[in-house]
This record gives C-alpha cells, structure tokens and sequence, in this order.
C-alpha cells in the first residue's frame, strides 16, 4: 500500500531546490506524461494502460513508467511481478539504468517499466537521497529518444513518487471520475502542480482532463460532466470513458481493452481518446 504523506509535505520536499527543472527540457523526442490524481479509484491505472496500447495500436511507440506500489499498471499487462528482477524501485533508489528495467507487454510497441510492492518503502528512502525530486527525470534522459510517448502512472498520494513523475513530465493528464466528489481535492493537486513548476520544472503544463466511469443511466454522471467541462473549459478531452464490465474484467486477463475486446465500447472510447489525443499532439 502507498504511504500517504502528511499534510504539507510537497510543499516541504520543494523548499530550497537547487536542480530547477532541466529535467523536462523537451530536447528529446519522447513526449513525457504524467498521470496523476491524489484520490485512487478514478482509472488512473486503467487510463495510462489503456490510452498506452491504443497509442501503440495506432502506430506510436510507447513506455510505461508504473510509479504506483500497488502494480496495477504492471499486472494489468500480465506482469508477474514476483518474478520481476528489475522495477522502478531499483531505478530510482539504486541508480539502476532504466533501459535494464524495461520489459516487452503482449502488445507490440508498448514497453513497460514495472513496480513491485518494495516501491512503497521508496518514499521513505528517497528523503535523505540527493537529488531525490528528479531521480525519475534523469534516468529517463537514457531512452527518451527511443520512445513517441512516455507516461508515467502516479500513486494516489502527493509524496515524493508523485513529484518524481511531475518532476519528469511535460504534461499532466487527470482522470476524474464521473461520481459525487469527483473535484474533491482537485484544487489541492493543481496547487502542487503549480509548486512543481515553480520549484523543479517550469516547463510542466496540465495536458488534459478525461472524464472516466462515466454511467449514461443516471442524471450524476451528466452533471459531473457538465460541472467539470465548466470548470476546465477545453482541457477537457471530449471523449468520455464509460463505466463497463468489459474494461473491470480486463485486467485480470493481462491485458488492454483493445486486445481483450476491441469491440467493446471501452476499447472504442480509448481507441477515440488515443486519436483525440494525438491530434493535441500533432501526431494526427
């Protein structure tokens, strides 16, 4: 389970930075993207596995970064991850190259860097370590060139892991969910958005908003739909990810919507958010 920081903490972790954001210097090719929302539960996981295949289903080549101890990332592509030698974890607290830890899903052009459950002491260990905002951003200088996209699935905390994968980025993609208090702590997580690129990387932007569990039976989800369009204008991604049995049943086969059901209607809203997304991109 992540360890939740305590009230305050990012604002603590950035006091007094030295290394102010070369890190997400877009000099390399790879488009760096975090996916990051401080609640769990609103498909962060489901969203970076899925937007990640599509990509790479549509041509793109794609890394995944899984910076969450939980592993969802990792098990939802059929990871075994008591079999894992090489995770995030060595990567950011043993110096370990990040080309070493990279590994091939079932899809071709999608390639993952895996967690394990050892991640959750990472947060501890990374406070005495130098440099320890940026750790993820500079092993990810070695392979950028060889990837179209890189996105980076943050845990459900505001802890250094969450700052590393802002740190690294260019962009941050929230998923929020179509329920009652799904702008809960938004506010809070664009004030750290802010501290980040005020402190380590300037050059961060918030790439979208996506719109998950969206139930087209109740008046709550429409409402949430309306009030979070209102509230971010046209940051918000049109495509609106439905809440089907299909994409829950996914993961525990291993494998993205788009190979498990290509037909379904969440293998057709991610296909259309890959589309939709690299056409912000350029790409399309």
């Amino acid at each position: 389970m992540c360890l939740t920081p305590p009230a305050g903490f990012l604002q603590s972790v950035l006091v007094n930075t030295t290394e102010a954001a070369s890190v997400a210097e877009p000099t390399h090719s790879a488009r760096i993207v975090a996916v990051a929302n401080q609640k769990g539960g609103v498909g962060k996981s489901t969203t970076t596995i899925n937007l990640g295949a599509s990509l790479a289903f549509q041509g793109e080549r794609v890394l995944l970064v899984d910076l969450d101890p939980q592993g969802n990332t990792s098990s939802g592509l059929g990871i075994d991850r008591s079999t894992i030698e090489l995770s995030t974890y060595e990567v950011l607290v043993d110096d370990v190259g990040i080309d070493d830890a990279i590994e091939p899903t079932s899809v071709r052009d999608l390639f993952i860097v895996p967690a394990t459950i050892e991640l959750a002491g990472a947060e501890i260990e990374l406070v005495s370590m130098f440099s320890r905002e940026t750790r993820l951003g500079s092993a990810l200088k070695a392979v950028a060139d060889d990837y179209s996209f890189v996105l980076i699935d943050c845990p459900p905390s505001l802890g250094l892991l969450t700052v590393n994968g802002l740190a690294a980025a260019h962009e941050v993609m929230i998923p929020i969910q179509c329920e009652y208090y799904a702008l809960e702590g938004v506010s809070q997580l664009m004030r750290n958005i802010q501290l980040v690129q005020h402190n380590l990387n300037p050059q961060l932007e918030v790439e979208g908003v996506i719109l998950t569990m969206f139930d087209g039976r109740t008046t709550l989800s429409a409402d949430v739909v309306a009030q979070v369009r209102e509230h971010f204008g046209d940051t918000t991604y049109r495509t609106v990810i439905p809440r089907t049995v299909r994409l829950s049943e996914a993961p525990s086969y291993g494998e993205p919507i788009e190979a498990f059901d290509p037909m379904s209607r969440g293998a057709i809203a991610y296909r259309e958010l890959a589309r939709e997304f690299r056409r912000r991109h350029g790409r399309a």
